[in-house]
């Protein structure tokens, strides 16, 4: 018998449109929408680069280290889950409202440390534990695994060499 496979995994790069604000749901658990604009990848013939605005929302340890690190105009680098959901209007009952948001599961700054300095850039990172329950309603149980901060350098790109052939890959 065959199952059913689905992926669902989103990484965008972008810079945020407002300083993230940290909140908390009645049971402490802390959580943070920030909005990231990310370009698109062409430029109509005679126009101008256009970008899309994507809503992230981020919970717990991702949240706090967003809300720490990261202000407006940061250039972020987030990976997750495209989630939907819909609510409808308290004003207008008729009307039903669709939500398409990115759940972030890892966030990493996305620009060198200091714009001033060149070729050295931070690949500090958070990763939040994979869970199926985002809304904040549980705490991470006990013995869950922690989530860690990762730090590291690229270095120079120097550092790199072409590879020119197929033939030429280790593997």
């Amino acid at each position: 018998m065959l199952s059913a496979c689905a992926i669902n995994n989103v990484v965008i790069m972008g810079r945020l449109t407002s300083d993230p604000e940290l909140r908390q749901t009645p049971t402490g658990v802390s959580t943070c929408q920030i909005t990231v604009a990310v370009n698109r990848g062409y430029v109509p013939q005679g126009g101008e680069r256009q970008a899309d605005f994507i809503t992230v929302v981020a919970w717990r340890q991702t949240a706090e280290f967003i809300s720490r690190y990261f202000t407006k105009g940061k250039t972020i680098i987030v990976e997750g889950s495209l989630r939907t959901r819909t609510y409808d209007d308290k004003r207008y009952p008729d009307v039903r409202h669709y939500v398409t948001e990115v759940y972030a599961d890892n966030v990493s700054f996305g620009e060198s440390k200091s714009s001033s300095q060149g070729g050295s850039y931070s690949t500090q990172q958070y990763s939040q534990p994979r869970q199926d329950q985002y809304d904040g309603s549980a705490s991470r149980p006990n013995n869950a695994p922690a989530a860690s901060v990762s730090y590291g350098e690229l270095g120079n790109m120097d550092d790199f060499e072409d590879v020119i052939g197929d033939s030429d890959l280790p593997f």
